[in-house]
C-alpha cells in the first residue's frame, strides 16, 4: 500500500508541477509562455526576468516529469523543492493563505517534494536510483542552486512603480509634519 500512496504523491506533484511549467516555457495550458511569463517575473524584481522564469519552467516541467516516473531519483523532488523554496520566498509578502496570492500552495509542494526526497519514490518507477554518492552531489548541487535562488529573490528590487509608491506614501506622510514648530 505504501508504493502505491508514494505513486499517487509523485503523480499529482509531478503532474501538476510538469504542468506548470510548461505554461511558463511553452504558453501550454493556458499559460502565458516564456516572454510573459519572463515579464512577470522581472516585474517581481526576479532579474533577468526571462532567466530566471526559464529556470523555473524547466525546475518544474523537468523535476515534474523526473518525479512522476521516478527516474533518476532523487533529481525531480529536488528540482522541485528547489523551485518551490524560492516561490515560497516570493510569495511570502502576500501571507500563507494561497487565496490573497500568499505562499501556501508553493510550501505545500516543498514539503511533499521533501518527504519524496526522504523516502524516495518506491518500488513503482520507471528507473532506478542514483548512487548514494551520486544523491548526495546532487543534493549539495540543488542546494547551492536553491540557496543561489534565494539570494537573488531576497536581494531583488522591487518594481520601479512599488518604489514610487511607497516614496509618494511617505511624502505624504512628511507633508502633514512640515507645519511651524
Amino acid at each position: 500500500m505504501g508504493n502505491v500512496g508514494l505513486l499517487a504523491t509523485r503523480a499529482v506533484l509531478g503532474g501538476y508541477l510538469s504542468v506548470h511549467g510548461a505554461q511558463k516555457l511553452f504558453g501550454a495550458f493556458d499559460g502565458h509562455g516564456l516572454d510573459a511569463t519572463g515579464a512577470g517575473f522581472e516585474a517581481l524584481g526576479l532579474r533577468p526576468g526571462k532567466a530566471m522564469a526559464t529556470l523555473a519552467g524547466a525546475s518544474e516541467l523537468g523535476g515534474g516529469i523526473l518525479t512522476v516516473t521516478g527516474i533518476a531519483d532523487p533529481l525531480g523532488p529536488l528540482a522541485i523543492a528547489g523551485a518551490m523554496v524560492v516561490a515560497t520566498s516570493v510569495h511570502r509578502k502576500q501571507g500563507p493563505m494561497a487565496q490573497k496570492g500568499g505562499f501556501e500552495l508553493p510550501l505545500t509542494n516543498l514539503a511533499l517534494a521533501l518527504v519524496l526526497i526522504g523516502s524516495g519514490p518506491g518500488r513503482l518507477r520507471l528507473g532506478p536510483h542514483l548512487s548514494k554518492s551520486l544523491t548526495r552531489i546532487s543534493v549539495l548541487g540543488a542546494a547551492a542552486l536553491t540557496a543561489g535562488s534565494v539570494a537573488q529573490v531576497l536581494r531583488a528590487k522591487p518594481p520601479a512603480h512599488a518604489a514610487a509608491e511607497t516614496t509618494a506614501e511617505a511624502g505624504d506622510s512628511d507633508a502633514g509634519d512640515s507645519g511651524p514648530a
